[in-house]
């Protein structure tokens, strides 16, 4: 009996390892088909001989345009939006196991309202995509503040509280975005508005790359080590101090960094939902529950699926579609599969 459970286990473990291997090789795979296809068609071969060229320093006679088009413009879009999906994707996981709900989101705690409105204020003003994406940010951040402050002058503390508050905040940002929408010149700065809260990629470069990047790997990094730790926390408090886990500050850590992350995506691309709630979700249903499993496997997948759908964004009509418009067209009926399989 007990070397059959130990031989599941093994054939188990094998199994995950070769899912892990294939999402990596496919991640890989879509990188380089989505770099070679757009509004000037690139061939996979030149786009080989040109990562050769600069790594080598050998020069394979390449069209000066395949150079600006890659490093210039495709490769800092295609990364941004694979640290954007995975951001949002483990941002929700890493939120549903502290709230032990599947069904919270990465905005739960009010930031989408406060990076929307303090975009909206960037916009307004008038100066460039550098100002809009620093006050998204910072009111994103203030907003989950906000939302701490709000739940910790209650009388009890509670994942609820917490909740309530952060809808309580979301809801009042979104209130003064749209009075700033109500005010703002319809014929420039409100399709503006309107454009970036949609969710777009369009106006990455690769000067935002430079500067985000490090604060999407160095928190992304941190999860994932805690990984572990959320199927303590999904226990309860008490379970989780009783196995010498100090809950109330892992949550916090967890939280910060979450929001770190959710903060630094919105500010970047704008409102993407879904990604962080159904990502997830299709997690559980392949590999299960077990966070020491699951992080990985939506850390691999959602990166996978929102470059997908950038893709899709980019290509499938003359005009760019709207990201966030096809993650919800996308992404609620798949939410509504894997429940209905579930």
């Amino acid at each position: 009996m007990e070397e059959n459970i130990s031989y599941q286990k093994k054939v188990s473990k094998l199994n995950f390892n070769l899912l892990i291997t294939i999402l990596i090789i496919l991640n890989f795979l879509i990188f380089i088909l989505s770099i070679s296809i757009g509004r000037y068609n690139i061939k996979i071969l030149d786009i080989l001989k040109l990562f050769l060229s600069f790594i080598t320093k050998k020069d394979y006679s390449l069209d000066p345009k395949i150079k600006v088009v890659v490093f210039d413009i495709r490769l800092p879009r295609i990364l941004i939006s694979m640290l954007v999906g995975t951001s949002l994707s483990i941002s929700g996981l890493s939120l549903q196991g502290i709230f032990n709900n599947p069904l919270v989101s990465p905005f739960i705690l009010g930031i989408s309202g406060g990076a929307g409105f303090g975009a909206a204020i960037g916009i307004l003003i008038g100066k460039n995509f550098f100002y809009v994406e620093i006050l998204s940010f910072l009111f994103g951040i203030l907003s989950v503040v906000l939302t701490y402050f709000i739940s910790g002058s209650l009388k009890s503390s509670s994942n609820i509280n917490l909740v309530l508050s952060g809808f309580i905040v979301g809801n009042i940002f979104q209130s003064f975005l749209s009075l700033l929408k109500y005010y703002a010149d319809p014929f420039q700065k409100l399709p503006t508005i309107v454009f970036w809260l949609m969710g777009s990629f369009n106006s990455v470069s690769k000067n935002e790359l430079i500067i985000t990047l490090p604060i999407f790997i160095i928190s992304i990094i941190f999860l994932y080590f805690l990984r572990w730790k959320l199927n303590i926390i999904s226990l309860g408090d008490e379970e989780a101090i009783s196995l010498g886990e100090n809950p109330k500050l892992l949550k916090g850590l967890i939280i910060s960094l979450t929001t770190i992350l959710v903060a630094t995506s919105v500010s970047i691309s704008g409102i993407i939902g879904w990604v962080g709630l159904a990502v997830p979700h299709i997690g559980r249903f392949i590999v299960g529950p077990d966070f020491r499993k699951l992080f990985p496997f939506t850390l691999l997948f959602g990166s996978l699926y929102l470059l997908l759908i950038d893709n899709i964004s980019r290509t499938l009509t003359p005009s760019e579609i709207p990201i966030g418009i096809l993650t919800s067209l996308i992404g609620a009926p798949i939410f509504i599969y894997v429940l209905r399989k579930k």
